[in-house]
Formats: structure tokens, C-alpha cells, sequence
């Protein structure tokens, strides 16, 4: 099969003897009991989450929910490491839990390889990647990314309060993971919408929801196809090359993975680098110190990584079972929660404060695992970069009114409106 082939059909057309998964009905509204009724799409969990998990870790530590067709969040930084680093019992092949679940015959590859792929399939389609995410690789990105910094803080001249989730933190991952990728600068607003609509809207409709992913797609195939014809030195001609057990990659293969760098790698940095200005903003002794002390930063950041975590993942349960006193049936969802593993006493010292400081610092922002963050010293680079070129600029801000900061809801958190006042 030649390169052109893969891609001259699009690979979601399919017969009709694939495998289908399995809906379940739409529950919304307001919850009843967190530990019965949990769901991470209400508005009280995405403003402030931590008193919610606080309390389930000492009164329920692992909380049920019959929404999204029956799940699971463990609250315990041991509960939430054990399953992320049991593969035999756990499975990846969805990440996002949502009300649906796809067929099991997708495991060991998934949708988006290699986060939603199993062993032994995960190691080989992650290794693919491991080159382009080297601190090597990274390293030549950072000039980049510095000067890109500086001219949306140039673009804020003048502004007494300026938002800076939407006018600076989501613009910074959406170049560099744009320049990566060889996309069109210029199309950063469709990948807000795309990120969006994956994370955000997965208690939309099945048919509206199918729908806004399939543009997701439409939007990938016509970038692969303009490298196919016009090949160039970026990440996609990489993936359309790339070989796997003596052969190149299937087209969803190539497709899958695209759609992950786009989506996880854009929506888990601006929300690190907005949640890492919301504290300094609200927190001026912390700021002040690392306007004083810029050779802080970068133990600063951990620090901020550990308790702003944005990001959740999702596993599905293999097979009925009963685990740590709870008794899971296959298929149930479980939602590993990194922010509360990362904020749990047992495992931090002062858990539940910012530590600016802190030396020892072993949080799981990134994830545990075999599914570790392969671009964790990308999305690194882009938030230390980030608030050194804001606190270099800005050195003094403030929030402008807390009361009109937005939070995303479901599985990555972060501000998606940040008003600060300047000065």
C-alpha cells in the first residue's frame, strides 16, 4: 500500500460489520450526593474543586456516579496511582469518559494512539513519538516561543485590564503546537472550537456530538493530504512516514495521533499557564517574591503544576471485579483525578497550600504510569517561557474582578477568562 493510498479514502468509512459501542442516557443537573452522584462537568466543580475532593477523601474515597452510564473517582493519591500503573485490569482505549464507550475491539490501539492504547501496542506507538518531545527537540523550540511571547504582551499595550487566558495563555500552546504539527497559524480559533468540543461537550446529543468531532477529522484529513502532496519537515510528514512493525501507519493511526497532539497539547499547557496567573494574580507575596528571585521560577512552577493540575484521565474497567471495598462492573468508567491525588496529605506536606519553595515535589500533573505525559518537557518549556515573559513585562498585576473568571468544565481544567489589571 503506498502513502497515497492510506489517505485517498477517508478511514471512517467503514462497513457496516464494525464493531459498535455503547451509549448510555444523558443525566444533567444539579448533584445530589458527590459521593453517589458525582459528574465533572458541573459548574461547582470546575470553579473550585479541592473542597469537593477534600471532603470524598475523607468520607468516601472512592466516589460512585450512575451518570455517564456508571463510574468511579478515586480521590487517594494511592487509589489513583495503583489503577493508572494497572494495565491488566484497567484499560485506556477511552480517555475521556463521556456517555460513550467504544467497542472493546478497539483495545490495544484506540482512537488516539498511544494515550488511548493498552499493551503491548502503547509502548511501540508511543516510542514513535519520543523524538520529537526530546529536551533536545524542545530546546529548539524555546527562541520561538519567547519572542511569540513577547509580542502578544507588545499587543497588550495600553490596557488597563487585559484577559489573559484568551489575549495571552491560549494563543502560546496553539503556535507551537501549530508549528509542530506544519498547520496554518491563522486556524488557532478552530482549534479552540475542536478542544472545546471534545472536552467540554461530551453531554451533547450523541448526533451533535458525533457531529462537531467529525469536523475535528474533516480538518485532519485535509492537512494530511496537503502533506502528502507538499511534504515538509514537521511532525505530520513525520506521522504519514513513520513505519510500525515493518509497515506504515494506518490512516487512523496517523489521524488518532494528530488529533491528540492538537487536543491534549494545546489545552493542558493555556490552562497551566492561566492557572499559574491566576495564583500570582491573587496571591501578591508569591508574585513579589518571584519578580525578586527569577531563578525561583522553575521550582516555583512545579509547585504550581502540583496544585493547579489540569488534567483527569479516564480508564475503563475490564471486568467485573471488586477493588479497594468498591465493587466496579466491566465497563464502568474511572476518572483518575491527578489534581486530588495531587493534594492529598498522606502524599504532600501543607497538601492543600501553594509552596512556592517546596523541594520535594514528586506531583503527578503529568500523569503515572505507562501513560505519562510524552510532552511534558514541551508543555515545561512553554509554561516557563510563559511567566517569564509575563512577570519580566507585567511584573505587577492583580485580578480585576474574581467573580468574572471562568473555569473549563470536564477532564482539563483551567481558566478560559482571566480578567487582570495591570499595575
Amino acid at each position: 500500500m503506498s502513502v497515497d493510498d492510506r489517505f485517498s479514502q477517508d478511514f471512517r468509512e467503514t462497513g457496516d460489520d464494525q464493531p459498535l459501542g455503547t451509549r448510555s442516557e444523558i443525566v444533567t443537573g444539579p448533584v445530589a450526593d458527590w459521593a453517589t452522584d458525582f459528574s465533572h462537568l458541573e459548574p461547582e466543580w470546575a470553579a473550585d474543586p479541592y473542597p469537593i475532593q477534600d471532603e470524598l477523601r475523607q468520607r468516601c474515597p472512592i466516589a460512585h456516579t450512575d451518570r455517564f452510564g456508571g463510574g468511579w473517582l478515586p480521590t487517594r493519591h494511592e487509589d489513583v496511582a495503583a489503577i493508572a500503573y494497572d494495565t491488566e485490569r484497567f484499560s485506556s482505549r477511552s480517555i475521556i469518559m463521556s456517555n460513550f464507550r467504544p467497542p472493546r475491539e478497539v483495545a490495544p490501539i484506540g482512537g488516539s494512539p498511544p494515550i488511548s492504547s493498552d499493551p503491548p501496542f502503547h509502548h511501540d506507538a508511543r516510542r514513535l513519538l519520543l523524538p520529537a518531545f526530546t529536551k533536545t527537540a524542545v530546546a529548539r523550540r524555546e527562541a520561538a516561543t519567547r519572542a511569540f511571547c513577547h509580542s502578544l504582551i507588545d499587543a497588550l499595550a495600553g490596557q488597563d485590564v487585559v484577559d489573559a487566558a484568551r489575549d495571552y495563555a491560549q494563543h502560546i500552546p496553539v503556535r507551537v503546537i501549530a508549528d509542530m504539527l506544519g498547520f496554518p497559524p491563522e486556524d488557532g480559533p478552530r482549534f479552540r472550537e475542536f478542544i472545546e468540543n471534545v472536552l467540554e461537550g461530551v453531554n451533547r446529543p450523541p448526533e451533535e456530538r458525533m457531529a462537531r468531532m467529525e469536523q475535528l477529522f474533516d480538518y485532519l484529513l485535509v492537512q494530511i493530504r496537503d502533506h502528502v502532496d507538499r511534504p515538509r519537515d514537521d511532525l505530520t510528514t513525520y506521522l504519514v512516514d513513520a513505519e510500525l512493525y515493518g509497515q506504515k501507519l494506518q490512516s487512523s493511526h496517523v489521524a488518532g495521533t494528530m488529533a491528540l497532539l492538537l487536543i491534549a497539547g494545546i489545552d493542558t499547557t493555556w490552562s497551566a499557564i492561566g492557572a499559574s496567573l491566576w495564583h500570582l494574580a491573587r496571591t501578591p507575596r508569591d508574585r513579589e517574591r518571584l519578580v525578586a528571585e527569577p531563578g525561583l521560577l522553575p521550582t516555583a512552577m512545579e509547585e504550581l503544576l502540583r496544585a493547579y493540575a489540569p488534567v483527569t484521565m479516564a480508564r475503563l474497567v475490564k471486568e467485573d471485579m471488586s477493588w479497594n471495598g468498591v465493587d466496579m462492573k466491566a465497563d464502568d468508567w474511572v476518572l483518575l483525578s491527578f489534581p486530588a491525588a495531587n493534594r492529598d496529605p498522606r502524599q504532600f506536606d501543607r497538601a492543600g497550600e501553594v509552596v512556592i519553595d517546596r523541594e520535594v515535589n514528586r506531583h503527578a500533573a503529568f500523569g503515572l504510569g505507562i501513560h505519562r505525559c510524552v510532552g511534558s518537557h514541551l508543555a515545561r518549556m512553554e509554561l516557563r517561557v510563559a511567566l517569564e515573559v509575563w512577570l519580566e513585562r507585567i511584573p505587577a498585576f492583580s485580578l480585576a474582578d474574581p467573580a468574572a473568571v471562568t473555569w473549563a468544565t470536564g477532564q482539563v481544567r483551567g481558566p478560559r477568562t482571566l480578567p487582570l489589571r495591570i499595575g
